[in-house]
């Protein structure tokens, strides 16, 4: 990675992570396509397989990041988002076109083409400011993610505020604003999204700050919910759909309240530990730093040691490089990383805690996605003729599992060296039961399950980020992150896509029609969810017991200690 400058003082990390709970508003618009696939259904003439696929799509868009956490070791984070706006604009383009039959007759696979370069710009948009803030945040990981992906997981009750509130139930409208008004908004926040120099884990004013983060976020996703089931029970005018959706958006901005608090109340400055600054995982200077010349050092050190600096970071050092600095005692010989360490992702690729947790993530995000792109036919299915509140329900909790996961899981990691993977077998666990229930048609699971599912997921999701910086390292985060992220698009291509939607299908048949009702249109898709999530609760358990040393050894102490460099 190139030399980067990087924002020094306190107030950059929280100015950059108010402006990134937008970029992950932005960064959840995969969660629509439940809001505008009837209306692509109608429009092409497709039926439930087909639409199926076109959710499959969605899916591999929105999770298939190699790129992004690449390109986030290479270039500045404005860059990578800046590719995210353009490919968000080109695919839901394509998809207004289709919707608002402005052009007619596109074919089906340049629809699932461009929904999967729409979706795509969550990758970037996602893996550009977690990244991000994981390593301006380093030693608070887990409360980042889960504050992060929290958002993520309010997205689609935001979005179906707009959607019913300003948009009154649009598709081609929706369409519209999510090609135009999320690049807008990620073009706006693209300045504030840079690498800043690591805030303090250990400071107190920094657990108030995350406090008053989560709690913003707490009464956001108190509020859309409130304001889904108000609308849904009232008939409101333009004024006050347009004061509700006034107020979601100041709600949205209050995390810059921390800087603004910083800036107008300034604190003493206190030294920070010194190894925090060591985590950043580029070369960087800070703005304005300089060395005065009565500080500068009276003894000149080796070449070696002076080549050390980038010896570390050059990953193509040649071995010529290597035996010199090791001759001259400059660096160690290189050994290979141990859990915990900066590991690169051909080294992960061979452990088999990195595919355990691959596993453990796909069957359990698999069979959630699942559910997700078929919640209006489940709602269809089971009774309901308006699903707006099923997904309202499913994003809320959604929201609570990501939020409340982080919150938990670094509770746990700091008083007991609990492995976060504790936190998937639980999930797992529930998912288990809820599918058995579903499947076998009991009354008046619907809602319960939805909102049970939500929060599992949001688990899922929000516990799998830290575990992986936590396993192999920050240096190379962003890439073996979006590995594991695969599990997501492969699990709806298999579950959703290959026997969801095929069921559905065959049940519908049976009745005469294109829309199937009663539980028979899910049950043998919800029996075999329930034995995927029971294998996935059996290979977390195996990975809870592997992992527990590492745990012990990085916090140990109550707090995060720092592995020793493998020269990675």
């Amino acid at each position: 990675m190139p030399n980067i400058i990087v924002k020094g003082g306190s107030r950059p990390p929280w100015v950059g992570l108010a402006a990134a709970v937008w970029v992950e508003v932005a960064a959840g618009n995969g969660y629509t396509f439940p809001l505008y696939s009837p209306a692509l259904k109608a429009v092409m003439g497709l039926n439930q397989q087909q639409i199926t696929i076109l959710g499959v799509a969605n899916d591999i868009g929105e999770s298939v990041g190699l790129l992004p956490g690449i390109a986030c070791n290479k270039f500045p984070p404005w860059a990578v988002l800046f590719v995210g706006v353009v490919m968000c604009f080109l695919g839901y383009g394509v998809l207004w076109l289709t919707v608002s039959q402005t052009v007619v007759g596109l074919p089906y696979w340049l629809v699932w083409i461009a929904l999967v370069i729409g979706t795509n710009s969550n990758a970037w948009f996602g893996t550009s400011v977690l990244v991000t803030n994981m390593r301006n945040f380093p030693l608070s990981r887990g409360t980042v993610s889960g504050i992060l992906k929290g958002y993520v997981g309010l997205s689609a009750a935001v979005y179906t505020v707009i959607y019913n509130m300003v948009l009154k139930d649009s598709a081609s409208n929706f369409l519209l604003f999510l090609t135009l008004g999320i690049p807008v908004t990620c073009l706006l926040m693209m300045y504030f999204i840079r690498v800043c120099t690591p805030a303090s884990g250990e400071d107190s004013s920094v657990h108030v700050h995350f406090l008053f983060t989560q709690a913003a976020s707490v009464l956001l996703a108190i509020y859309l919910l409130t304001t889904t089931i108000v609308t849904d029970v009232f008939s409101l005018g333009n004024a006050a759909c347009y004061t509700l959706v006034a107020i979601m958006v100041v709600l949205m901005i209050s995390p810059l309240g921390i800087p603004v608090k910083m800036t107008l109340f300034p604190a003493k400055k206190r030294s920070s530990p010194t190894s925090a600054s060591n985590l950043a995982a580029a070369p960087v200077a800070v703005e304005g730093d300089s060395i005065p010349p009565t500080e500068q050092p009276l003894l000149v050190q080796s070449s070696s040691a002076a080549y050390l600096g980038s010896f570390l970071e050059n990953e193509d050092a040649s071995d010529v490089e290597t035996l010199l600095a090791v001759g001259e005692g400059a660096v160690k010989k290189k050994r290979r990383p141990k859990r915990g360490d900066d590991f690169k992702f051909r080294e992960a690729a061979v452990k088999a805690d990195f595919w355990l947790l691959w596993m453990v993530y796909f069957l359990g995000v698999g069979s959630g996605i699942t559910v997700l792109n078929n919640l209006a036919q489940i709602g269809i299915a089971f009774g309901l003729n308006d699903t707006t509140m099923l997904l309202a329900i499913f994003s809320f909790c959604n929201f609570v599992g990501r939020l409340g996961s982080g919150v938990v899981s670094e509770y746990f990691v700091r008083s007991s060296s609990t492995p976060r993977s504790v936190w998937m077998t639980v999930a797992e666990t529930i998912m288990v039961i809820i599918f058995i229930l579903f499947g076998l048609g009991v009354d008046g699971m619907l809602y319960v399950a939805t909102a049970l599912i939500g929060v599992c997921y949001g688990i899922l999701y929000s516990v799998m980020v830290p575990t992986v910086s936590e396993l192999f390292g920050l240096k190379h985060f962003g890439v073996i992150y979006n590995f594991v992220l695969l599990g997501n698009p492969v699990g709806a291509l298999l579950f959703s896509g290959g026997l969801a939607g095929t069921m559905y299908d065959i049940e519908a048949s049976k009745q005469g029609s294109s829309t199937c009702v009663g539980h028979e249109c899910f049950r043998v898709t919800f029996l075999f969810l329930a034995a995927i999530c029971g294998l996935g609760t059996l290979l977390s358990i195996i990975l809870t017991i592997r992992i527990r040393p590492v745990y012990q050894m990085l916090y140990s102490g109550g707090s995060f200690r720092l592995p020793q460099t493998s020269g990675h």
